[in-house]
C-alpha cells in the first residue's frame, strides 16, 4: 500500500527543544508531484532534520486543491509538473500573513532553511535568486518539455511576503487559475523593485552553478536544486552532487522501513491473546 502524502510536519529542534516553542512553525511549501513522490520525501526530510527552528513542511498538492475549489485551470502543454501554477497559491494557503517559502519537490537542503528565513526583508512582496539561466536541453525529467522564458527558475524557491498587499491582490485562487503563466512565473504583479534577491546558493542549479575555488564557502550550495532532474530518474541517476540525494533518499527509506516495523509490532502486540485470560 502506497504511504499516504504527510498533511505536514512541525519539527522542533536546537535549544528549548524539549520545550512547547511560543512561535509559530516556519512554514515551507513543496510542490508536490505524483511522478516524484520519493522526491518530496527526500526534499522533505533534508529540510526537517537540518532545521534548528520549529518547521512546517506542507505539500502543495494539486488534487487536493481542486477538490476544495481552490484550483480549476486545465493543464497546458508546457507544464512540466503538477505544482506549475499552484506555487503561486502559496500566499493564500498561508493565510495571506507571515513569511513562507515555496520551493519544488526536487530541491535537496544541505544546511539550515532558517538562514534563509533570516533573510526575509519587509521592503520585498517575495525574494528569490535572480538567475540569468537558459535550459541547454529540450526536455527534462521524464521527457516532459523544457520551457526557455524570461525570470527562468525565479519562480522554483520564493521567500513569500504573504501579507504584502500586492501579493493578496494578485495571488488569489480566481488569479491562479486563470492568469497566464508569463504573469505568474515572470513576477508581472509586481514592480522590478518589489523583487528581493537572496543568493544563489538557495537555488543552486545543477549543471549550471558552479562552486568558486576562491570562495569555496561563500558559493557552495545550501539547497541543490535538481532542475533538469534528479537521481530519482534512471537517465540522471550519475547527475552533479547525485551521490548527496541517494544518501538522504536511503536515509529516509531506513527510517521509513524501521517505523513499519514498529507500526507492525504494535498492532500483532495489540492483537494478541492476553496471557491473563489463557486458561491454565
Amino acid at each position: 500500500m502506497e504511504e499516504a502524502i504527510p498533511a505536514s510536519d512541525v519539527v522542533v529542534t536546537g535549544p528549548g527543544a524539549d520545550e512547547a516553542p511560543a512561535a509559530e512553525p516556519f512554514r515551507v511549501f513543496v510542490g508536490y508531484d505524483s511522478r516524484e513522490d520519493i522526491a518530496y520525501r527526500v526534499c522533505r526530510r533534508s529540510l526537517l532534520r537540518r532545521s534548528s527552528v520549529p518547521l512546517a513542511v506542507v505539500p502543495i498538492v494539486q488534487q487536493e486543491l481542486r477538490s476544495a475549489g481552490l484550483y480549476w485551470r486545465e493543464r497546458g502543454p508546457t507544464e512540466s509538473t503538477e505544482f506549475s501554477f499552484t506555487r503561486f497559491l502559496t500566499p493564500h494557503l498561508a493565510g495571506y500573513r507571515g513569511w513562507a517559502v515555496f520551493v519544488d519537490c526536487d530541491f535537496l537542503f544541505v544546511a539550515d532553511v532558517a538562514e534563509l528565513a533570516r533573510l526575509a526583508d519587509p521592503r520585498f512582496a517575495a525574494l528569490c535568486v535572480h538567475h540569468d539561466y537558459t535550459p541547454k536541453e529540450a526536455t527534462k525529467m521524464d521527457g516532459a518539455v523544457q520551457t526557455a522564458y524570461p525570470r527562468k527558475n525565479w519562480s522554483s524557491m520564493v521567500l513569500f511576503n504573504c501579507g504584502h498587499p500586492k501579493n493578496r491582490a494578485a495571488l488569489t485562487p480566481e488569479a491562479v487559475s486563470t492568469r497566464s503563466g508569463a504573469y505568474l512565473h515572470r513576477f508581472m504583479w509586481l514592480d522590478d523593485a518589489d523583487i528581493g534577491e537572496v543568493p544563489f546558493v538557495w537555488n543552486f542549479l545543477v549543471g549550471h552553478n558552479r562552486v568558486d575555488p576562491a570562495d569555496v564557502a561563500g558559493t557552495s550550495p545550501r539547497a541543490i536544486h535538481y532542475t533538469s532532474g534528479g537521481p530519482w530518474f534512471e537517465q540522471y541517476r550519475d547527475c552533479e552532487y547525485a551521490e548527496l540525494w541517494v544518501q538522504e533518499r536511503d536515509a529516509y527509506e531506513a527510517e521509513a522501513a524501521e517505523e513499519k516495523e514498529e507500526s507492525q509490532g504494535k498492532a500483532i502486540l495489540q492483537t494478541a491473546p492476553s496471557a491473563v485470560s489463557v486458561d491454565a
